[in-house]
């Protein structure tokens, strides 16, 4: 396997700057991550008035919802693609270009930090907590989601490509994309950081797609990291796990479409 040449932050910022993929994210795989959204804004506590920063907001579906609920929000992301269709769709909130890793804001002007699925993208996560604990005023909470490592849609997606391809291709190592889907590993991540009172909840979601071929599809174009394991693969196996992960849906037929559980870590603390 040859190094890669790219870092997997440039490799995520090249990735989540093309406005096909993001196009492709925003109109198949959003009615997925939005339904954590709610889980997130109550382990936070936003409330009417809190003060509330959403890191990697993508197309702002978390800002908005927190803006719903009465809160003074801004979104951050580090990809200027992704900033437009926010600022198109949700014009009265603020967005801002940044990294997880150094966000653009002082010290304790937050009551809330928040992601939804963005630890999973981050190159380095425990540099997203510190900064999420810094922003954060005393008494302030962090909540985040990430994926269970249970979740059916991403797991035989997964078991194809370990059946039929090769998992050891030539990417940028970056964290386990299920590194947070483990309670213990969000704890001692979140205590490390200097946060108090961690809980760490499960909450169930519903992947529903119209055909067995359309999660495939969905990963091809509206992805970074597995979009890029599977160009990786040769034709014939790629073929095969195509094949396969066909297979692995239509086991989950549900009044005329497909349904695959796909539960979800949400984890919060409190700054001391």
């Amino acid at each position: 396997m040859t190094e890669p040449d790219t870092s997997f932050r440039d490799f995520e910022h090249q990735g989540w700057s093309a406005q096909d993929v993001v196009t492709e994210y925003h109109d198949h795989l959003s009615p997925l991550t939005t339904q954590a959204v709610e889980a997130v804004l109550a382990a936070a506590g936003v409330r009417r008035g809190a003060r509330v920063v959403d890191v990697a907001t993508g197309p702002g579906y978390a800002a908005a919802a927190a803006a719903e609920h009465g809160a003074e929000v801004v979104g951050v992301d580090f990809s200027a693609t992704q900033l437009v269709l926010a600022r198109r769709h949700y014009p009265t909130i603020e967005f801002r270009e940044g990294d997880a890793g150094a966000l653009p804001f002082p010290e304790g002007g937050f009551d809330a930090v928040i992601s939804n699925f963005g630890m999973p993208h981050f190159p380095d996560p425990d540099a997203f907590l510190r900064e999420a604990f810094r922003v954060l005023r005393s008494g302030g909470r962090v909540a985040f989601s990430a994926w269970a490592p249970e979740c059916i849609g991403f797991g035989m997606f997964y078991s194809a490509v370990q059946a039929h391809g090769r998992m050891d291709v030539s990417l940028p190592p970056g964290p386990n994309f299920f590194l947070f889907g483990d309670p213990a590993q969000c704890e001692r991540s979140l205590e490390t950081a200097g946060f108090r009172s961690v809980t760490v909840t499960k909450t169930p979601l519903i992947w529903r797609v119209a055909s067995p071929d359309e999660p495939f599809k969905v990963i091809m174009k509206g992805s970074v990291r597995a979009a890029a394991l599977l160009r990786a693969q040769t034709p014939e196996a790629l073929a095969a796990i195509r094949d396969a992960v066909r297979q692995a849906v239509g086991a989950y037929a549900r009044n005329g479409a497909f349904e695959l559980p796909m539960p979800v870590i949400v984890a919060t603390a409190e700054k001391p």
